[in-house]
């Protein structure tokens, strides 16, 4: 399910220079964000020249993103720039923002220049930070240069993850497990530091509702039933898949109905009191359609899972790990594996539908299946004490023993350097998974998310992160 990121377009240029320069290069980078299949509005209506010029043209740019509710904001400056005007339109918009401008050419050969497209650049920075306009600046280059493609891809992942994180508001399914107290979080200050709403729910009218659900002819439990059998290995009784099939349906029902973009649901033991199963495949399948699931009430896991996945721009799914055990013969290889909550499109073979380690006796509803090789992103946002962090970094999959469950052996740079960040905090043996390196995308996010550091786990990964946009 590919996300979507409207950006406001606002082309602009100084008066002294080429006119002419300008409007082609207005068209040039137009032309690239269609060719890269980048949704944009434009400024075409707001004066002859679609350009953004002067304070007379400010307002009536505002308005008009404002009434598209763009999510991102791309100043691209086509000559020098009005660097007072692009500083009022990104204060005003509160979104994130991009500045970039072309390279430009050799001077004409009586001397002069057309664009002077760098030197506007240094100034509209200076306004930007005056402002106190957090930005993304995208070096000086040309439209063509492969830099320019993979930073503007970058920066619209990067505002989808923003987008996202504004609006999240989390799907807690009762209450964190009694003794699970790293599950423990500050609600109101995440309200008050980031905006974070957490809609609760008790597990009563949760199960109630899957109950109904299950007792109907719904048609998406049916149609779920359908898609269960069609694409995993069922190793369950018939009952127990129509009873995942209806608490997927309910978990989506409630996330929807109450506009939730994330889910973290008490995943046992009063789910198994009350319905004999595990919400594990449920999980796994939500995810799969956008909605992250978490286990164990984990609410820090929660906004960790909304990031990565837009992060990731729908192109694939991300999946909700502990980190385990070490690898008995690799010292850099570890664990990660949960009960059976990763979408099933991770597995390296066809997924089980079967039992977990815990309750294998009495509670069906766990997928069992290793994921599938290739590098992968894992990341942990979470706090205590008032701070709060982002851990972050790179594996890749390696062989190991079979377990139960969903599982990977990873290889990690210097895996207990990261034992003892995990330990010493803010961070808990939870973490969220994403095939691909989508450390760019969340560095560059947290411009926008003030008061959450980047921890990475290698100081190599840490430089290639950082230098993403220099290389």
């Amino acid at each position: 399910m590919k996300n979507k990121v409207l950006i406001g377009y606002a082309p602009t240029r100084r008066r002294i220079f080429s006119v002419e320069d300008a409007l082609k290069y207005k068209k040039l980078i137009a032309e690239k964000m269609k060719a890269l299949e980048i949704e944009f509005v434009d400024i075409e209506d707001i004066n002859e020249e679609g350009l953004l010029r002067c304070a007379e043209d400010v307002e009536s740019v505002i308005d008009k993103f404002k009434a598209a509710k763009v999510d991102a904001l791309f100043i691209a400056h086509c000559n020098f720039g009005s660097e007072h005007s692009c500083g009022k339109v990104a204060r005003a918009l509160n979104v994130p923002v991009l500045l970039w401008g072309p390279r430009d050419e050799a001077p004409e050969e009586d001397g002069s220049r057309l664009r002077d497209t760098q030197c506007g650049l240094f100034a509209t920075g200076k306004v930007l930070r005056r402002m106190q306009v957090p930005f993304t600046y995208m070096p000086n280059c040309r439209v063509d240069d492969e830099s320019f493609e993979k930073g503007l891809k970058n920066f619209v992942a990067a505002a989808n993850v923003i987008k996202e994180f504004r609006k999240a508001r989390i799907l807690q399914i009762d209450t964190r497990p009694a003794d699970f107290w790293t599950m423990m979080v500050n609600e109101g200050e995440l309200l008050e530091k980031f905006g974070v709403q957490i809609f609760p729910i008790t597990m009563v009218e949760f199960t109630d509702r899957v109950k109904e659900l299950e007792a109907s002819d719904n048609q998406d439990v049916s149609d779920t039933v359908e898609f269960i059998h069609a694409n995993m290995e069922v190793c369950i009784p018939e009952d127990s898949v129509r009873r995942v099939a209806a608490l997927k349906v309910a978990m989506k029902y409630f996330a929807e109905e109450n506009y939730c973009n994330a889910v973290a649901i008490q995943c046992w033991d009063a789910l198994q009191q009350a319905l004999h199963i595990m919400p594990c495949c449920a999980n796994a399948l939500l995810t799969e359609e956008g909605i992250p699931v978490v286990c164990e009430t984990d609410i820090h896991g929660a906004i960790t899972a909304i990031m990565v996945q837009a992060a990731g721009m729908g192109e694939t799914p991300s999946f909700f790990a502990d980190w385990s055990v070490r690898h008995p013969e690799n010292e850099n290889g570890e664990l990660l594996q949960h009960c059976g909550p990763w979408p099933i499109s991770l597995a390296k073979e066809k997924a089980k539908l079967d039992r977990p380690f815990a309750f294998p006796e009495h509670c069906p509803g766990s997928v069992v299946a290793e994921l599938k090789p290739g590098e992968i992103s894992i990341l942990r946002f979470d706090g205590d004490n008032g701070e709060y962090g982002m851990l972050m970094g790179k594996a890749k999959v390696i062989e190991g023993p079979s377990t139960i469950g969903t599982y990977a052996w990873v290889e990690i740079p210097n895996w207990p350097k990261v034992e003892t960040m995990i330990v010493k905090g803010p961070y808990v043996h939870h973490a969220v998974g994403i095939h691909g390196d989508v450390l760019p995308v969340i560095l560059e996010a947290l411009t926008y998310i003030p008061g959450v550091r980047a921890d990475f786990y290698d100081e190599e990964q840490e430089k290639e992160t950082r230098n993403f946009y220099f290389q």
